[in-house]
């Protein structure tokens, strides 16, 4: 690890970096990540399922109104805060995130794309108001009382396993009794073609691109790998395990993102880029 660690400071110093992340880069927070060792197989809710079905969206809000509460109190942890280090020091451009729970910018990231979105966020299907998760929350707490002292595994996307979910009552849009959604992307739906291209142009002035904690498997953050790759500038993973990337990468750390991002960012501190 020492030898691929020294290849990855030589390889991203004097060049300004760009830092791709995952859930991986989050499970020091307490968040548990997708694919990672020992992650039990989980099938997501479909977009479809939750717009085509009262029931569905029952069942999601409520496993997710009891996982909010864990959730909402995660802090950013090391590798949160080396990330913004890299970034304070000059020598990140900016952060990609595929994740929903806001702890880069929590840590002091600056310049953040959030692919997925964020939990924090709600919006209505039907009229397009927006409003806080903590409005919400506070709703649904006054709404199902008997829910409000379950406790259960928190699961990836900040939701947790019930078995019963009897009597939960789901809140409408305050504007117009619509169909409320944390402003995230399910599965089945597009990210929004402003942070694509926000992405896509960030990885293309960027000299060196740095992922932490993602296995890649979804195109969302695969394609800028992809589109590094294709430019010629070098790419360093950091992630436990296998990724679709690792073909792709110049250098491949198989480690944890806290400890060795941490490691990154002291090494790279008042080394100016393009000197």
């Amino acid at each position: 690890m020492e030898a691929r660690l020294a290849q990855a400071v030589e390889l991203l110093a004097r060049r300004r970096l760009l830092v791709l992340t995952g859930a991986g880069i989050s499970t020091d927070s307490g968040i548990p990540d997708y694919r990672g060792n020992g992650t039990p197989r989980r099938t997501p809710m479909m977009y479809s399922e939750f717009r085509g079905s009262s029931e569905n969206r029952r069942r999601y809000w409520a496993r997710s109104h009891v996982g909010w509460r864990r959730m909402s109190t995660a802090e950013p942890n090391v590798g949160h805060r080396a990330v913004a280090e890299l970034e304070r020091s000059g020598s990140a451009t900016g952060v990609i995130t595929q994740n929903v729970d806001g702890l880069h910018i929590a840590a002091g990231s600056r310049t953040v794309v959030e692919l997925h979105g964020r939990l924090a966020d709600v919006v209505c299907l039907d009229c397009g108001d927006r409003c806080t998760r903590t409005a919400v929350h506070q709703r649904l707490a006054a709404l199902n009382p008997e829910f409000n002292d379950v406790s259960a595994e928190l699961r990836p996307d900040g939701d947790v396993d019930l078995e019963k979910l009897d009597g939960f009552v789901v809140a409408g849009c305050e504007e117009c009794g619509g169909v409320l959604k944390p402003d995230v992307v399910f599965f089945g739906e597009n990210v929004p073609r402003d942070r694509v291209a926000t992405s896509t142009r960030m990885t293309d002035e960027a000299e060196a691109l740095l992922v932490a904690g993602s296995s890649l498997a979804v195109l969302s953050g695969y394609r800028f790998v992809r589109q590094a790759h294709a430019r010629g500038i070098p790419v360093a993973i950091v992630n436990r395990g296998a990724t679709r990337g690792d073909d792709l990468a110049d250098v491949k750390i198989d480690a944890g993102c806290s400890e060795t991002l941490n490691v990154l960012a002291e090494s790279l501190a008042g080394v100016t880029p393009g000197r």
